[in-house]
């Protein structure tokens, strides 16, 4: 507590700084203490940085369908409302709504309480790709390396494996990071999936795959499924343009010896 003059005295009320998350396009509602709440004859609303408030409206008691604008109009009036005397609710957020807010409640007596929220405003977090970087077989046991695979800004991202079957990890050695998995584990594997999670603190996307899909057996890995056709392709062609070319070849030899005959 604090006394900014004879007037009266500051009280930082409880849960001041409290930190709130949101995702983009989310609400967010500042709500004031409920003790103070009980005495609220008027409250303004500001909008940090921490160290320089900038105040946004003011709410006086009884008015609290008509708030006073202060500053800022333009950006936050269709997004904000004011529910009630002690609550403030901003909508579509957006990450530059992220920073400091601070409640000011005008008390009788003179008396101030002030509180305050940290709010983070985040981006949805991405949809993940999963990538078949290595795979093999041996001895019945298929050797895989995958990424999770995003795209953008990976700050704030956190991934994580899941598996609905028994993993048996790599042999022991450098990673390049959480977001590549190397796994052995035998053959065959029905039904088995791997998936990947990615997620910030506020959301959380997901990509499985099907292990039969990557181990496929009689295969050096899991791009020959995908080669297969276009080798396949250009022998089909020659083998239909060789039997053509040399039929058109003995029929054009022949029209040309009946020419010569009948010159004769």
């Amino acid at each position: 507590t604090c006394s900014p003059g004879a007037q009266g005295s500051t009280v930082q009320a409880p849960g001041a700084d409290l930190p709130l998350k949101r995702v983009r396009g989310a609400s967010v509602l500042f709500h004031v203490s409920r003790d103070v709440g009980a005495e609220l004859e008027e409250i303004t609303w500001s909008v940090g940085p921490e160290s320089n408030y900038t105040n946004m409206l003011q709410v006086h008691r009884g008015q609290e369908d008509a708030p006073t604008w202060v500053n800022l109009r333009d950006k936050y009036e269709h997004r904000v409302h004011v529910p009630n005397m002690m609550s403030l609710e901003i909508e579509n957020l957006s990450p530059e709504d992220s920073g400091w807010y601070r409640a000011q409640a005008q008390l009788p007596g003179g008396r101030r309480s002030d509180q305050g929220f940290q709010l983070t405003v985040y981006e949805p977090a991405p949809l993940p790709q999963i990538v078949t970087k290595s795979a093999s077989i041996t001895s019945g046991w298929c050797n895989i390396t995958l990424e999770c695979s995003t795209a953008g800004d990976r700050e704030h991202l956190s991934v994580r494996w899941e598996s609905n079957f028994s993993l048996m990890m790599s042999p022991p050695g450098p990673a390049p990071s959480s977001w590549v998995l190397a796994v052995s584990l035998p053959l065959p594997q029905p039904n088995a999936n791997l998936t990947c999670v990615v997620s910030n603190p506020v959301d959380q996307k997901t990509r499985s795959t099907a292990l039969e899909e990557v181990c496929v057996p009689d295969s050096p890995g899991p791009r020959t499924k995908d080669r297969l056709p276009a080798v396949l392709v250009p022998i089909a062609v020659v083998l239909c343009i060789v039997p053509a070319g040399l039929y058109f070849w003995k029929t054009r030899g022949k029209k040309k010896k009946k020419a010569m005959g009948r010159g004769k």
